[in-house]
């Protein structure tokens, strides 16, 4: 064994690194070091570095009540009261749903969350619907934890119904505005926009779909289903790896989208690919997927939910949409793809 074979190297020490070389090598090495084997990841999350800034000021035990609903929000419990970790997505938008009420509880003297009662919150509470559910979820999962944990004595949200937040009714797309996406010059985009136009993907399922994930022109899901894509897709999928091999043929990455930025490293894009140049967003062409499923089916919540993997929740919103009754015709479509492309080459 030759000395220094059992050298790791923090993650923290190489990101000081920076001001002396290019910040994708600095990357690349971290990843190559974690793949060996040889990396200490000390790295801070940036939602801890974020939490930290927000409450910093924030008096005590207020600022370590806050933090121990954090904990168990992100990581989790496996100690009663179990709790499933949540993404901190989430935990970032109730974070900022319930810090201007216990902001202003600050400045009204209070130190700590005990003793906060159904009034404080139901005068905190906005008007907005939209903000107010933030804020009452926040405080349930707050209050929740707390009350688990003998922190708080009683739970001030449990007497408050909570309300959902007002949505506005999905819309679907000018026809013209699909097509010109769909043949984007950019064989990333095009391919991109064919996976949500035509199968309703989210921008999340597109940014990690991997080149294993593809077999003899079906997709698989990480819900288990198996997508049979359809024959536009599948020209452009065609046209994108053509590119890909022509653009970086030693490439080692593992995802189906790669950049100049990832194709030396094997992370995936980031989630904004290639959507910036699409001149459509993935949420709106989705919407469009599912609306004109929706029609074509007459509000079938259940083939909805199957097709799309989207709870009953969401799929009962998409079906209220639907106006008049469907024709006799409209049940009589077997192929959703084929519906899709009929509707996207209008």
């Amino acid at each position: 064994m030759f000395p220094g074979a059992n050298l790791r190297f923090r993650a923290s020490d190489i990101l000081a690194m920076r001001s002396c070389g290019d910040d994708g090598n600095i990357r690349s090495t971290i990843e190559v070091l974690e793949d060996a084997g040889l990396l200490i990841d000390d790295r801070v999350p940036s939602f801890t570095t974020l939490f930290e800034r927000k409450t910093h000021a924030l008096p005590e035990p207020m600022r370590s009540q806050l933090e121990l609903w954090r904990d168990i929000m992100v990581d989790g419990s496996r100690t009663p009261p179990r709790r499933q970790p949540r993404d901190t997505m989430t935990v970032k938008g109730q974070m900022y749903g319930i810090l201007p009420a216990i902001t202003r509880w600050v400045e009204g003297g209070r130190t700590s969350l005990v003793g906060i009662g159904t009034e404080d919150i139901l005068a905190a509470l906005p008007d907005d619907p939209s903000p107010r559910h933030t804020m009452m979820l926040g405080f349930r999962s707050l209050f929740t934890i707390l009350r688990g944990r003998k922190q708080v004595f009683i739970d001030p949200t449990k007497a408050i119904p909570l309300r959902g937040p007002r949505r506005n009714l999905p819309l679907p797309m000018e026809p013209t505005a699909i097509r010109d996406a769909l043949v984007n010059p950019d064989p990333a985009v095009a391919l991109a926009v064919s996976l949500v136009a035509f199968h309703a993907l989210m921008t999340s399922q597109v940014q990690h779909i991997k080149l294993t994930d593809i077999i003899d022109g079906r997709l698989r899901m990480p819900d288990g289903r198996s997508l049979p894509l359809a024959k536009p897709v599948r020209a452009r999928l065609s046209a994108w790896l053509d590119h890909r091999a022509k653009r970086w043929p030693e490439t080692k990455n593992p995802y189906l989208l790669v950049t100049i930025q990832t194709a030396p490293r094997l992370s995936p894009p980031c989630r904004n690919f290639p959507w910036k140049k699409a001149g459509v967003t993935a949420q709106a062409l989705r919407t469009d997927r599912i609306l004109y499923e929706v029609e074509q089916t007459g509000g079938d919540v259940r083939r909805i939910c199957d097709l799309f993997g989207i709870g009953i929740e969401t799929a009962l919103r998409y079906s209220a949409t639907i106006v008049e009754p469907p024709t006799a015709d409209a049940h009589q479509t077997p192929d959703a793809d084929a519906a899709t492309i009929s509707r996207s080459e209008r």
